[in-house]
């Protein structure tokens, strides 16, 4: 999954007078209520506290600070669910990143002035939270720079598709809303053309890919929308107007960028995709926010590896002669794992059958929850599984979640599946292959129950917006990744060793992202040597191959974010059952977890370890 981008949103933390004030004299803070009102402990049993008003009106006063925020990033305000500025669009020009540069700073210094120390867990996460998203801000703007080198920073597509598929309002006030951000799209798209500056070709044709993506949103189906709508004759001139205006932006936004990619192309000092280890480091600390730093997590991950390839080796070794009768079995382990993986991924749905196969299983996954009682879910909370929409693709992830926020929880959540439509037939074989049916499986449990989708519906429920809406990428990723080992634990796939060793295969893609994502930007990794190290040591089809390569190029640190989470999430639960004993529950351990919202799991480690 891969979480909406609000790096680009400012952030405008005013620490108001009253926040200050619910300081004792000495600078501490009284304990900050759990999410069910009063502080916990693990077994969920509510322990005798106070209300203090100080608490009170600290949590009060950053909320509204919260609001303040979104107000001043419309989008972010958008993909919140909250839609009183869904008619503003921010124009990324050189003014804007001023007045954000100057915010950040000037928040940053009065966050400083609070010792995170003398605060309770749920306010110093707050605490923390705030200022890794401010310093962040201020990186990415002054060091990292990639407004200027990254053009598919730049589309308009995400809020305008929302706001069309989101019944907020009525159709004929949402058609307005895109109206008014319509209005907007020249000067946005002009701010975008004076920033781009020695971009990379891969970030450029991706721009391009995308932006195509944005032409079909604004074509022929909005302006058939607008026809058959309740508008008046005179605002649907004016629309298609405003629609033929922006289309004809964005198109010549293309044009530029495939002129700009020839000449990438056939230049060989463009700019590489490779950001180097000061740069990937300082992303690692700023996006991930692990308890880990890059290069111990890549040397986890190394050893995640080995342990993976001698498991799936056991069961290869037990299966052999049930799949094999007349076959010696090589004496390399790569090669009997991978002969056999090779053989059962046959066993796959039909192409014309994928995504109704996915809806299939949905339910059922629901149910097996329920029965073995190892989470709370909410019926009301809906699911919808679609084709990923067109100015989402090109980023090379095949299934994705674009789940409500906080302001709009009742919301659809969709379940983006891209179609296998623009695949050759070879290429569709090799998908099929590589989600076969018992990767099927995994995938809709990583991507929708009990993965991205039951913890995002949690995360909504959490308490306060800094946790809800300042989402950690690691623990939203390390959560899906967590819940797809623990649902085969607990007996999803009746404990058949052909499930054990797609997993081991699954669970090697989470391994070797971590792996090549830090040696291909740090180490230099060669597109060759990822190849080799996909097909041969995590068993990948050559489709699914290509796909992650091309991600690689596209993206930086974000694909670690699958094994950090994961690691910290399931080395916390082994703990707590060694400690615990016969009294570890792992509903409540489960329910509590999920209860701190979007949090870095060091964070949630530190309050579920009795901090509070």
């Amino acid at each position: 999954m891969r979480s909406p981008d609000y790096r680009t949103c400012a952030l405008v933390l005013v620490l108001a007078a009253s926040m200050l004030a619910a300081c004792s004299p000495d600078g501490n803070m009284p304990l900050a209520p759990s999410p069910a009102g009063n502080p916990t402990n693990m077994s969920g049993a509510v322990q005798n506290a106070a209300p203090d008003p100080a608490v009170a009106a600290f949590a009060s006063a950053s909320e509204a600070l919260m609001q303040r925020m979104l107000t001043r990033a419309p989008e972010w305000s958008i993909y919140a669910g909250r839609y009183d500025v869904a008619d503003r669009v921010t124009i990324p020009d050189a003014a804007r990143r001023a007045e954000d540069l100057a915010f950040a700073e000037a928040e940053l210094a009065a966050l400083s002035r609070i010792d995170p120390q003398t605060l309770p867990p749920e306010l110093r996460i707050d605490h923390a939270l705030l200022t890794n998203r401010l310093a962040s801000m201020r990186w990415y703007l002054t060091e990292f720079r990639d407004w200027q080198w990254d053009p598919s920073n730049y589309n308009v597509a995400g809020p305008i598709g929302l706001i069309l598929n989101t019944p907020y309002a009525s159709e004929a006030d949402r058609l307005r809303t895109v109206l008014a951000r319509l209005e907007q799209v020249p000067a946005y798209y002009q701010a975008a053309r004076s920033n781009i500056s020695n971009p990379t070709r891969e970030h450029t044709e991706l721009a391009i890919t995308q932006n195509r993506g944005t032409l079909n949103l604004l074509g022929d189906s909005l302006r058939e929308r607008v026809a058959a709508s309740s508008l008046e004759t005179a605002e649907k001139e004016r629309y298609e107007r405003t629609r033929q205006a922006a289309v004809e932006t964005i198109d010549g936004f293309i044009t530029e960028l495939q002129s700009i990619s020839g000449a990438l192309t056939e230049n060989d000092d463009a700019r590489p995709f490779r950001i180097g280890a000061g740069l990937y480091d300082a992303k690692f600390r700023y996006d991930i926010q692990s308890g880990f730093t890059a290069r111990e997590l890549y040397d986890r991950a190394l050893a995640e590896k080995n342990r993976l390839h001698n498991d799936m080796d056991a069961i290869a070794i037990e299966l052999w002669s049930d799949y094999f009768p007349d076959q010696a079995m090589p004496e390399d382990r790569l090669d009997r794992i991978g002969l056999l993986i090779d053989h059962l991924s046959d066993q796959h749905i039909a192409r014309e059958n994928f995504i109704s196969e996915i809806e299939r299983q949905i339910p059922l996954l629901t149910a097996f929850v329920t029965e073995n009682d190892l989470i709370d879910q909410d019926p009301t909370r809906p699911l919808v599984v679609r084709e990923t929409p067109e100015y989402m693709r090109g980023g090379g992830a095949g299934a994705s979640v674009s789940a409500p926020g906080p302001f709009n929880p009742t919301a659809d959540t969709y379940y983006n599946v891209t179609p296998l439509d623009d695949y050759s037939d070879e290429q569709a074989a090799s998908y099929l292959r590589e989600y076969n049916q018992w990767v099927l499986q995994i995938l809709n449990i990583h991507e929708a129950i009990p993965g991205h989708y039951t913890q995002l519906v949690h995360g909504n429920k959490s308490s306060g917006l800094i946790k809800s809406l300042l989402r950690n990428g690691a623990m939203i990723e390390g959560w899906a990744v967590y819940s797809e080992r623990m649902m085969l634990e607990q007996g999803w796939g009746d404990q058949a060793p052909e499930m054990w060793l797609m997993y081991g295969k699954w669970n090697l893609r989470v391994v070797t992202n971590a792996i090549m994502d830090y040696a291909v930007h740090v180490l230099n990794m060669t597109e060759q040597e990822a190849m080799d190290m996909m097909l041969r040591e995590a068993f990948q089809e050559r489709t699914e191959a290509e796909n992650k390569w091309r991600r690689i190029t596209l993206s930086q640190v974000q694909l670690t974010s699958y094994f950090t989470g994961y690691a910290e999430i399931y080395d916390f639960r082994e703990r707590l059952k060694a400690g615990m004993g016969d009294e570890f529950d792992l509903k409540t351990f489960h329910n509590r977890f999920l209860s701190y919202g979007n949090a870095p799991v060091p964070a949630i480690v530190d309050m579920m370890q009795g901090d509070n």
